[in-house]
């Protein structure tokens, strides 16, 4: 009986132990469900670090474009960009982190967008849908004007796993078609609830205003408008000209600035690559601080800090740099709260320069003034004069050095500064100002990246017809739209 006494309660302990044994298997840490806001909170954060980083695994824009350049570790800086794999973690971080996000969260927010009494709020939820609209738009061109062809219609089939690549002018006609529809399916007042602002806080970029997110649009559609120029002129003019006319940005009030904090993990991640990480690998090129210097500049001491010698001296691209013998990156760029530029009024009056001299419809005002607003909101934006600067002949439109690409390339690359995708960009359309080979370059400039080695181990099939597609898997092919 003592025996059956112990038995029988050890039998219905262990029975109640197993009743929710399934509940073992979920994590409470990583969540099936989650409201649309953290996943587009998350997305929007993982794109802008990205955009921002000065790690060499993430991002070596800054290299390729000659703002910065090495000290030890010279690869990048001579176009090596395969040493680390770098093409396969800027493909990551897009296509995982970044749109994959945005795509989960446009499929929840018809589900918990909801006004202040829990009714769902079908307008409010037409503005986010729209908003991550653009933001996807934002990030498949950033992989297309790295990679060309890239998977696209077929990216998030999840019963596909093995995507075709997409053209990428294809790709780029589809993009400036859902940018059209986002910015027409905005609209800034709602109706009264809850979710006059959509996401709220959540949003990162401008705090839920549709008003912005709607001039943002029109912004970044004037750009990529202008970036098909070469390549297709009566499509870039009709879209240039639209973008225009329904409203970009006028003023530095407008620059979409992402602003990170003082406290990890929402930190400035030039902060945490170089001070954080006490690292002493960069110094800005001499090819950026002697063309600054030669007209006297005034945002040099905005950019960088002053040399041993008390003034501003640059390392020359891809040789091993003396950290000590020249200027650094500017201590503000540097803090932890400085926030990352996505896109500004500056850039928007260099486009309206170029397109005046195209003889395009920008508004009113010649390509010389647009030219000068685009210099004097730069330097206004990192805290200086424009006048003087402006004066100087070698600045002057009328009597500054070379074609209109010339003298507007050059200006727009200096205005650029810590924003190196975008100088990469400019750089190839431009191809101003022309930048010197580094020392010991493994290739000529890269016209674009190689598709990761992922993709050729595990996607064979469409990598192969991407890469005959494109007429080479190589940094030497051009895109689309470089034509010259």
């Amino acid at each position: 009986m003592k025996k059956l006494a112990i038995i029988v309660p050890a039998l219905f302990a262990l029975g109640s132990c197993t009743k929710h044994i399934a509940d073992l298997n979920v994590d409470p840490k990583r969540p099936l469900v989650v409201p649309s806001y953290t996943l587009f909170s998350n997305a929007q954060k993982n794109m802008v670090d990205q955009v921002t980083s000065s790690s060499v695994n993430f991002n070596v824009f800054r290299l390729i474009a000659q703002q910065w350049t090495e000290t030890t570790y010279t690869d990048e800086s001579n176009y090596n960009i395969t040493v680390r794999t770098i093409p396969d973690q800027v493909w990551y971080v897009f296509y995982r982190d970044v749109l994959k996000d945005f795509e989960e969260a446009k499929k929840y927010i018809p589900l918990d967008v909801v006004d202040s009494k829990g009714v769902l709020n079908v307008p409010q939820q037409k503005n986010d849908l729209a908003i991550t609209e653009v933001m996807e738009v934002y990030a498949y061109s950033n992989l297309v004007n790295t990679f060309g062809n890239i998977p696209y219609s077929q990216a998030f089939d999840s019963t596909n796993f093995f995507p075709k690549y997409d053209d990428a002018k294809t790709v780029y006609a589809d993009l400036l078609k859902r940018l059209d529809a986002a910015i027409i399916a905005m609209n800034a007042n709602p109706g009264a609830g809850a979710w006059d602002s959509p996401f709220g806080g959540a949003d990162l970029l401008f705090g839920g205003d549709v008003k912005k997110w709607t001039k943002f649009a029109n912004t970044l559609k004037l750009k990529l408008g202008m970036i098909l120029a070469d390549s297709d002129p009566a499509t870039a003019k009709t879209t240039v000209e639209s973008a225009i006319a329904a409203g970009v940005f006028t003023s530095n009030t407008d620059n979409a600035m992402f602003q990170y904090l003082k406290i990890q993990p929402s930190t400035n991640p030039i902060w945490l690559d170089l001070v954080n990480s006490q690292r002493n690998d960069f110094v800005p090129t001499s090819t950026l601080i002697n063309i600054m210097k030669a007209v006297s500049d005034p945002r040099l001491p905005a950019y960088f800090t002053e040399d041993p010698n008390g003034g501003y001296s640059g390392g020359i691209p891809g040789k091993g740099n003396s950290y000590s013998n020249f200027s650094h990156v500017a201590d503000a760029i540097k803090a932890p709260d400085f926030p990352s530029d996505l896109l500004d009024y500056a850039e928007v009056e260099f486009l309206l320069a170029e397109g005046a001299e195209r003889g395009w419809n920008v508004g009113g005002g010649t390509a010389e003034t647009h030219y000068n607003n685009g210099i004097t909101a730069s330097i206004e934006f990192w805290g200086g004069d424009a006048a003087t600067y402006l004066a100087n002949p070698a600045v002057a439109y009328t009597t500054a050095t070379g074609t209109y690409k010339q003298k507007i390339g050059t200006q727009k690359w200096i205005a650029l500064y810590n924003r190196g995708f975008d100088a990469y960009i400019e750089q190839r359309r431009f191809d101003f100002p022309v930048l010197p080979a580094p020392t010991k370059a493994t290739s000529a400039f890269p016209a674009r990246f190689p598709y990761p080695i992922s993709e050729q181990n595990l996607n064979q099939t469409n990598y192969d017809a991407a890469s005959a597609a494109i007429g080479g898997d190589k940094v030497t092919t051009k895109l689309f739209w470089d034509k010259f």
